[in-house]
C-alpha cells in the first residue's frame, strides 16, 4: 500500500506560462547587467540552484554564496510579480488525482518532490490554489542535485509515518527523465506524466513503473492497487 505520494510541480501539476524562465533571465539581468542570459539554457528537470549555477559559470560570475542570495532575492521577486500576468493552469486530472488519494480508505502523505526553491514552489501553488495539499516537501533549498532533494523527502516523509518507508510504498509523479531518476533512488515506484519537457516515448525508454499522457488516464485508486 502506498503511504506516501511526491509530486513534482512544474510540467506535472501546473505550467506557469514561462514565468519562472522569465525571472531567472529578468533577475540575472537586473543584478548582472546581461540581457537574455538563460538563453539556451535547459530548465525540464532541473533545480534552481543547479541553473543558477549553470548561468554564473556560463557568464563568468562568480559562484559565491552572496551571488547567489543576490540573484535569488531578485528571481522571486520578479517571479511573484509575473505569475500574476501568466497565462498558466493546472494540468488535467490533477485535482481528481488528489482527491482520489484523500478519499482512499488509508490516505497517503502527499509531498513535494521538487527543483524549485521552496518559497518558488509556494509561490506558484498559492497562486493556483494547491499549496494547501501538501504536508511537507524537499526542494532546492535542500540540495542542488534532485537525487539528494529524493532523498530529504523520503526521510522528510518516513519521520512524519514515524517509521522507515519502504522504496514500494512510496510514488514519484513528474514529466522528466530526471523525475524517474530520483525515484529510482529512493527504490520509489514511478507514474511519469507527459504534461512537461518530455513525450511519452521518451519518458518509456527510462522505464517508469506507469507512463501516461496526462492524470485523467489514471485513477489513484488503481495504482494504489498495484
Amino acid at each position: 500500500m502506498l503511504r506516501l505520494v511526491l509530486f513534482d510541480i512544474d510540467g506535472t501539476l501546473i505550467h506557469t506560462d514561462g514565468a519562472g524562465i522569465k525571472a531567472f533571465n529578468k533577475a540575472f539581468e537586473m543584478q548582472f547587467k546581461i540581457p537574455n542570459g538563460a538563453a539556451g539554457m535547459k530548465f525540464a528537470g532541473r533545480t534552481d540552484t543547479g541553473l543558477a549555477r549553470e548561468l554564473f559559470l556560463k557568464h563568468r560570475i562568480e559562484t559565491s554564496p552572496e551571488n547567489f542570495e543576490l540573484f535569488f532575492d531578485c528571481y522571486l521577486n520578479w517571479l511573484a510579480h509575473l505569475l500574476t500576468e501568466a497565462r498558466g493552469d493546472i494540468f488535467p486530472g490533477v485535482w481528481r488525482f488528489i482527491y482520489d488519494l484523500q478519499s482512499l480508505p488509508e490516505p497517503p502523505m502527499l509531498g513535494l518532490l521538487t527543483g524549485n526553491l521552496r518559497l518558488g514552489a509556494e509561490l506558484k501553488l498559492r497562486h493556483f490554489n494547491v499549496w494547501d495539499f501538501f504536508q511537507f516537501g524537499a526542494f532546492a533549498d535542500d540540495h542542488e542535485e534532485r537525487n539528494h532533494i529524493a532523498r530529504a523527502a523520503h526521510r522528510r516523509g518516513s519521520r512524519l509515518a514515524g517509521r522507515e518507508l519502504r522504496g514500494d510504498e512510496v510514488l514519484v509523479i513528474g514529466d522528466t527523465p530526471f523525475d524517474i531518476e530520483c525515484g529510482r533512488a529512493i527504490g520509489a515506484k514511478v507514474l511519469a506524466v507527459a504534461t512537461g519537457g518530455s513525450t511519452l516515448a521518451e519518458l518509456e525508454t527510462h522505464r517508469p513503473t506507469w507512463a501516461v499522457t496526462d492524470l485523467e488516464k489514471v485513477r489513484a485508486r488503481e495504482i494504489c492497487r498495484l
